[in-house]
């Protein structure tokens, strides 16, 4: 008996032990160091860094892809990331960061990327970068703003989307680079950090919004980039093109049409106006909307009616 208990008293003891856990940690995510490529990328100042490990570990970020020669979509993207940073105030760079990286790496130099950066007036906490194309392309995929079809051959054009999420945590989220900045703002500040906090207020509680026009949608995605409109909010962001109201009585109804529809054509062209704007607004060339008659016309019907409403005593919305 003595020598039975000595061969199954070490087995009763094993299987009373838990089993091993094979399971990861609560704090692991998928979206670690072995999902995002650890390409080493230049900033505008020439420093090398690696993506996961420079730029994105345990950070909260906003990523997305520019080339400085966009003509279009590009400027506006950059000059609404402006306005989230200068909501943002001094978090960025401490607790959130900002990305551009461009698709453009054979012309897009970092002497290339900081002038850039000046002419938005870019602060400190936002990075612009460029690396070797087959990187940025993967990059682009990894985060899912690469479209095959759209991203492939010569053309420049691309996904208009930006991402920002929080790396510790494996929140993600795409963004329209048309929305509004306080919204984007609050998804970086508030959002990304605290995700798994239910909101305080009941929806009893939420205002009444009023419902936008076509004219008033296409200024808010589409100009308040760049362009106020008679905006004197204390700490509103203020624009870095002309504020636009009084524009439909201060400029010819033709000109201000083709304005809106070909900017680019105009500046080819050297139209007076166009170059003067150009000049004044440090070199910022106005964005190809790529505008229909009918928008050009709600845009415009918008900005008189805010004229108006604006600039005589006693009209209200």
């Amino acid at each position: 008996m003595p020598g039975t208990w000595r061969v199954l008293l070490p087995l009763l003891l094993a299987l009373s032990l838990p089993p091993p856990s094979s399971a990861p940690p609560e704090s692991a995510t998928p979206w670690g160091a072995d999902y995002f490529p650890n390409f080493t990328l230049l900033t505008q100042d020439g420093q090398q860094v690696r993506f996961f490990d420079d730029l994105i570990k345990d950070k909260v970020v906003a990523i997305n892809f520019i080339f400085t020669g966009c003509g279009d979509s590009c400027p506006v993207e950059t000059a609404r990331l402006r306005q989230v940073q200068k909501l943002l105030g001094d978090r960025v760079g401490k607790d959130i960061f900002i990305y551009s990286i461009s698709i453009d790496p054979y012309n897009d130099t970092p002497a290339t990327l900081k002038r850039y950066a000046q002419k938005f007036a870019i602060a400190p906490g936002w990075t612009l970068l460029t690396g070797a194309a087959a990187d940025i392309e993967q990059l682009r995929r990894s985060l899912g703003l690469y479209i095959d079809g759209l991203d492939n051959g010569r053309s420049k054009d691309h996904n208009l989307s930006l991402i920002m999420g929080n790396q510790a945590t494996g929140r993600w989220m795409k963004a329209s680079p048309f929305e509004s900045p306080y919204i984007l703002a609050d998804r970086l500040a508030n959002s990304l950090h605290n995700w798994k906090q239910p909101a305080a207020s009941a929806s009893s509680e939420a205002p009444v919004i009023r419902p936008p026009s076509i004219g008033e949608q296409l200024f808010r995605t589409r100009c308040s980039s760049c362009h106020t409109l008679g905006d004197a909010t204390p700490g509103a962001p203020h624009g870095i093109g002309p504020d636009l109201l009084g524009v439909t009585r201060q400029r010819e109804p033709a000109w201000l049409i083709r304005w809106l529809k070909e900017p680019d054509k105009m500046l080819a062209e050297q139209d007076p106006l166009a170059t003067l704007l150009y000049q004044q607004y440090n070199q910022l060339a106005m964005p190809n909307m790529r505008l229909g008659q009918t928008e050009v016309q709600a845009l415009l019907g918008y900005l008189e009616e805010e004229t108006q409403r604006l600039q005589t005593p006693g009209v209200q919305r």
